[in-house]
């Protein structure tokens, strides 16, 4: 019942696993060494480059902190990176994200595309392949009630329904994309070096705060004193900058400081939205024992679509190649069938076909709605 997609150009490993040919082939080893690390949390001080090139030291990787600096940049240069920084959840920002399927008609699959990606609000949208629903995106917006008027739009434009998922319980939300290399466990986690301030239990934000979130969203300057850099940007005294990264990130507003790979610069070609007809009775318990796999980058409990979509449960896995993708989703199939027993109706994989938009949430719309002085 697994879909695959074509037209990807294959080599062999040095473990035999057949994997896309990608410029991740020609990373050394001490780029492997910084990717793998530093997707698990870098160092909130004066001159984190410091602190990171010593953790990699005491892992047995001989670097230095300009060394490090530098090669953090050339990957970043080179499209390795998506980007270096804070990875924003902004959920805790403001606003809401949703989830939502329609059917675009083969006939006028590019207009109906067209159609939905001129919303401003829609952040990213994918083909994928099923026989109905083929076109997923996101809606994000500042204002909750917004959602609904943006799905009447696109249906009166398009003419088709639109079926909204919201997530009602997130599992997971860890996209880590690791390389054959030291530290493949991407097991380093730098983000307690720094201060430990206490959290605030307030959902809005301060205009100073505001101000910082939209600096640092779009990625960290790779320099020798990022954060003192952010803090000239935005007329900060760095201390504060530097406090308040090391909060939000305790609070949530930012999951973690590091490195963002581009996946698919690093051979991870194969995008598969896994959906399951999980017994409404075994979410709670399916949920972390699925989210405990270390590829799943994404686990969601959705709303089922009465005659329409069947599944409640949503996990993302990301491989290098089909046979990979096809392995990770078997596993998934194991744990699912430890708590009840799966037939092929009660489960799918819905894999991306195609890149339709891709631009961003726009936190700083979601964060200004939420300031306040």
């Amino acid at each position: 019942m697994t879909k695959t997609q074509g037209n990807n150009s294959t080599s062999t490993t040095e473990n035999g696993e057949t994997s896309n040919e990608t410029d991740s082939d020609t990373l050394s080893t001490v780029d492997r060494a910084v990717i793998n690390a530093f997707q698990g949390g870098f160092p909130v001080v004066n001159r984190p480059f410091e602190s990171a090139a010593t953790a990699l030291e005491d892992r047995g990787v001989d670097i230095t902190p300009d060394e490090l600096l530098n090669r953090i940049r050339t990957l970043n240069h080179n499209d390795v990176l998506s980007r270096f920084g804070a990875l924003v959840n902004a959920e805790e920002i403001g606003g809401t994200a949703t989830l939502v399927a329609m059917h675009a008609p083969k006939n006028r699959f590019d207009s109906v595309a067209e159609a939905v990606n001129d919303h401003r609000e829609v952040a990213h949208n994918y083909e994928r392949e099923h026989p109905h629903l083929n076109m997923w995106f996101v809606v994000s917006v500042a204002d909750a009630d917004r959602v609904e008027t943006v799905l009447n739009e696109i249906e009166q434009e398009t003419g088709q329904e639109t079926y909204n998922m919201p997530k009602q319980q997130e599992f997971r939300v860890e996209a880590k994309f690791l390389l054959d290399g030291p530290i493949a466990d991407g097991d380093i986690d730098c983000s307690d070096i720094g201060p430990t301030p206490e959290p605030i239990n307030r959902r809005t934000l301060t205009p100073p705060e505001r101000d910082l979130i939209v600096e640092i969203q779009g990625g960290l300057p790779i320099s020798e004193t990022p954060y003192h850099d952010v803090a000239d940007a935005i007329e900060a005294d760095p201390s504060w900058v530097i406090e308040t990264i090391a909060r939000f990130n305790l609070e949530g507003k930012i999951r973690r400081v590091g490195v963002v790979p581009n996946h698919y610069s690093l051979g991870y070609t194969e995008n598969g939205m896994t959906v399951w007809d999980v017994p409404d009775a075994q979410v709670e318990t399916i949920g972390p024992a699925v989210a405990s796999l270390p590829f799943v980058t994404h686990c969601y409990h959705r709303p089922r679509h009465e005659d329409v979509w069947s599944y409640n449960f949503f996990a993302m896995t990301h491989g290098r190649s089909v046979e990979e993708s096809e392995r990770r989703i078997q596993m998934i199939h194991e744990i699912m069938n430890e708590h009840w027993d799966v037939t092929d109706d009660d489960w799918d994989s819905l894999f991306s076909t195609q890149i339709l938009k891709k631009t961003g949430i726009r936190i700083d719309e979601r964060a200004t709605a939420n300031t306040v002085s």
